[in-house]
């Protein structure tokens, strides 16, 4: 195939009081490397990231800012020493983009865990430049971000499952969701109704908890072996000890449902996982609210490549399909406002638009 001429600009944040609106701008790319993978990009997912950075909810962001870190394309050229991808090879970057490879975490397979990682936009590389997204033409990015999609998923699927996908796999994956195993679901909503098409992917028997009624049909068809609604003001009672894990993907705790609720549902050295990223502090929790079952709190930072990996395998081999809303990228406003409204279901994904390489 012949190689196209990249343009690198992109749709970015250049006035920080008007978060929705983005202007066509251009940007310097990362400094090309021997183990770099350059792609043009077709498609990017719309992330909850992306609405708490441009509203600077997660604090300030630099201007201009080009958000999206659900990002599928194809590569047009490699470095030197990339040995796992060639030009046209279909491939996907998700929401980290560069790490030092010298910590424990990197030598270990936990590359989203380093110190020193570099986010896929937002950021800044060692050399000192401005890491943008992909609501943008192309990108580059070390071969350890890069992961090949399989030919069984279309590329609107697999966009916003390299981070709203991963968030919730990876933990699922680590604390052994599968056959035998109970699952709850915290929030329906992007990353919870991926939750509930994984962790039944996996074999699992999966609890969904909503607030939302006009959710319950959907859930249902996602798959969910039993629906509680939250409403009910002692939901939690009737399923006290009875789940292995909870994913808990809400963007916000109301103050008349504590924490130690969610906790009582957990068996014996249940875990519960947070992967939602509220702009405010989590519930408060007494000490004791631990001891009835020994249950573990922890979080879960996006996945490492080989995470990444077995979602996509575990996608393709199982058919999982997201619910996807479809826009051309110049009207991310649309997508945005969706997204900021909790109104989209399930996830939005912008095909690119700006430049037309194929």
């Amino acid at each position: 195939m012949s190689t196209p001429q990249l343009e690198f600009k992109g749709y970015g944040l250049t006035d920080p009081t008007v978060w929705t609106k983005l202007d066509l701008v251009s940007y310097q790319p990362k400094t090309f490397e021997p183990e770099d993978v350059e792609l043009y990009i077709t498609h990017c997912g719309v992330c909850g990231s992306d609405v708490h950075t441009l509203t600077q909810g997660w604090g300030g962001c630099r201007i201009p800012t080009i958000p999206g870190h659900e990002i599928i394309g194809k590569v047009t050229r490699v470095g030197s020493a990339v040995t796992e991808f060639k030009a046209g090879d279909r491939v996907g970057v998700g929401a980290q983009i560069g790490c030092c490879g010298k910590c424990k975490p990197c030598k270990t397979g936990y590359e989203n865990y380093c110190q020193s990682m570099v986010d896929t936009y937002n950021s800044v590389y060692p050399d000192g430049v401005v890491t943008q997204g992909g609501y943008s033409t192309a990108i580059r990015a070390n071969q350890l971000f890069v992961f090949k999609i399989p030919d069984a998923l279309e590329s609107l699927d697999a966009a916003s499952m390299l981070c709203a996908g991963l968030t919730v796999f990876s933990p699922l994956k680590v604390n052994g969701a599968g056959p035998g195993k109970k699952v709850g679901v915290l929030g329906i909503g992007g990353l919870g109704h991926y939750a509930v098409l994984f962790a039944k992917a996996m074999g699992a028997e999966v609890y969904a908890f909503t607030h939302s009624p006009s959710k319950k049909e959907d859930v249902k068809k996602m798959g969910a072996d039993v629906i509680v609604d939250t409403g009910d003001k002692d939901f939690f009672s009737a399923y006290a000890g009875e789940l292995d894990i909870i994913i808990s993907t809400v963007n916000s705790f109301s103050e008349d449902k504590p924490l130690k609720n969610y906790l009582r549902m957990l068996g014996v050295y249940g875990k519960f996982v947070n992967v939602g990223l509220p702009n405010e502090n989590l519930p408060t929790l007494h000490a004791f609210d631990l001891l009835p079952n020994g249950c573990a709190i922890s979080g879960s930072h996006i996945g490492s490549k080989e995470d990444c990996m077995d979602m996509l395998k575990i996608a393709a081999e199982k058919g999982v399909k997201p619910w996807i809303q479809q826009v051309p990228m110049s009207q991310y406003k649309t997508a945005l406002e969706a997204v900021e409204a909790g109104t989209v279901r399930y996830r939005y994904v912008l095909t690119q638009d700006i430049v037309k390489y194929d």
